[in-house]
């Protein structure tokens, strides 16, 4: 494997070549060979029968028929499931430009998430509301644990949580687009490259958008310096932020830290591996496979009261001591938050 290397953030140039075959793909194509769950009229996505579940897009309740009883609920949710079968084996399906697939989200992966969010971290969620109902907005995120599992614990926080059902299309290193399942999984869930163009265009169309600048620094940080930010790159998220006049959201996320306690760094593995570090816990890689069960910690995501950027003038995103201002605002909230719920917190476990 190539060695993996982060796009800053700030890096304005096009993601054509050299992101690792992370090219955008295109949108799908129903059998027939218009554009999958389009009208007369166009490219927007077809209302698609949802399968039972938990969010705020729930399926209505079925109207209950004199003698049918369970069976009545037990038959539509069998013909609901057999119709999203249907659509996925035709291609009767819609993906977005950057390869989002909200059907599969919301009805598979969402709910293979939810159990791990639910009932493995427990999850506890607070400041929800300074999340807008709609527009662009810029989470920003402290990032740990050996492996990304916060962003997805937090995806899973704003999808179930907020009022509106909101989808986090969160912004990933290039790693992610050149490994194997991983890629395609990460592009059904929403990610995309972690640069300033796709970024932009997420922002312009309304989406939420999340970025941890920490990067590698911070996720694959020792356990002796657990919930020490690390640098948050040069400011190119504020500077997006900036560009597109839209709210930016501290948001501290504490568990995460301990669920691979990193004590060590095989560097040479690593760099065989073309990983950007090749963590040793007290269970991995000494238990196998049984190593990299996670330990089940107790999750705080806490999201922090909106910075506003639209009453700047349009040339702000180009001054590079405001940029520093309030990249350094938004790491110092972010810290002082992570700071007060490690003091409320009873226990790493409870």
């Amino acid at each position: 494997m190539a060695d993996a290397k982060v796009i800053p953030f700030d890096d304005d140039r096009s993601r054509g070549s050299g992101t690792g075959g992370a090219q955008r793909p295109g949108r799908r194509r129903g059998a027939s060979g218009r554009r999958a769950g389009s009208g007369s009229g166009g490219g927007e996505l077809g209302e698609v029968q949802r399968l039972p579940g938990r969010g705020p897009e729930r399926a209505e309740e079925p109207v209950e028929r004199p003698g049918s009883g369970a069976s009545g609920g037990l038959e539509q949710r069998v013909a609901a499931g057999l119709a999203f079968l249907r659509r996925r084996l035709t291609g009767e399906y819609e993906v977005d430009d950057f390869g989002y697939d909200a059907e599969l989200t919301d009805q598979v992966l969402m709910s293979l998430l939810r159990p791990v969010y639910e009932k493995y971290f427990r999850v506890d969620v607070k400041g929800i509301e300074n999340i807008p109902d709609k527009g662009g907005a810029l989470i920003v995120a402290n990032h740990s644990g050996t492996l990304p599992l916060d962003g997805l614990m937090m995806q899973v926080a704003v999808h179930d949580r907020h009022p509106a059902g909101r989808h986090l299309r969160l912004l990933a290193a290039d790693l992610v687009f050149v490994l194997p399942v991983v890629n395609e999984l990460a592009r059904k869930l929403g990610h995309t490259l972690a640069c300033a163009e796709d970024a932009e265009r997420l922002l312009e169309q309304g989406e939420l958008v999340g970025v941890m600048p920490e990067g590698f620094k911070g996720i694959g940080k020792p356990f002796g310096e657990r919930y020490k930010l690390q640098r948050f790159g040069r400011g190119g998220f504020v500077s997006t932020a900036l560009r597109q006049r839209v709210p930016i959201i501290p948001c501290s996320i504490v568990g995460a830290e301990e669920i691979y306690p990193m004590i060590g760094n095989a560097k040479t593995l690593a760099r065989l591996l073309g990983f950007p570090y090749f963590p040793l816990t007290p269970t991995f890689p000494w238990l196998g496979p049984l190593g990299a069960v996670p330990l089940p910690t107790k999750w705080t995501i806490q999201f922090g009261e909106p910075i506003p950027t639209d009453g700047y003038p349009p040339e702000a995103a180009e001054d590079p001591m405001l940029m520093f201002n309030l990249t350094d605002q938004v790491r110092e909230q972010i810290q002082h938050t992570l700071y007060k719920l490690l003091v409320q917190r009873r226990s790493v476990f409870f």
